[in-house]
């Protein structure tokens, strides 16, 4: 009986794992808002990580969080690192290319609860009298979050958060 639940779990792990695998190898989250301020204005709340505060979907969840500021105050180089409950992890965040009121691009690796990186773009366009805000996060998948899509899709699991985000920094930025 014994060696027959044991096969039968190895057997499920296997499928599982098959299963898995068969996942797609990379992830993409994206969302936007039209915010009514011009791109300047925006493009100063995203560029210094003192600003996130203020608009971030994360920033409020974990009142005690730590966190770091690193290199310049913004633009290329400037660095954000956070230690958290565990809603919020670990993790560490660099601006690797800053093209002031257009777009942001920074490298995200999260160290808890469970390491990975992705690469966060902000893309700022005119529109009307106001600015189209384009938030995408993309990243390889590896075997663990194979496993956690195979439950619910990166798009499910941050895509609301990117949408309560949009809409702090849309209310940040008409004020």
């Amino acid at each position: 009986m014994l060696k027959t639940a044991l096969l039968a779990v190895v057997a499920f792990i296997a499928l599982l794992a098959a299963f898995a695998s068969t996942r797609p190898s990379s992830y993409r989250v994206t969302r936007t808002a039209v915010i009514a301020a011009p791109p300047e204005k925006v493009f100063v709340l995203l560029n210094d990580y003192r600003n996130w505060a203020d608009w971030s979907p994360w920033a409020k969840i974990d009142p005690a969080m730590k966190v770091t500021y690193d290199g310049p105050a913004t633009g290329v180089g400037s660095a954000y690192s956070w230690i958290g409950n565990n809603d919020v992890g670990e993790g560490h965040m660099t601006t690797l290319e800053s093209r002031p009121a257009q777009h942001l691009k920074i490298k995200l690796d999260f160290i808890k609860p469970f390491a990975s990186s992705s690469v966060t773009d902000f893309t700022l366009t005119p529109e009307g009298a106001g600015t189209k805000v384009s938030w995408d996060m993309t990243g390889t998948a590896d075997f663990i979050t194979k496993v956690f899509t195979m439950f619910s899709s990166m798009d499910a699991m941050v895509g609301p958060d990117f949408e309560k985000g949009l809409s702090q920094l849309k209310s940040l930025a008409e004020k």
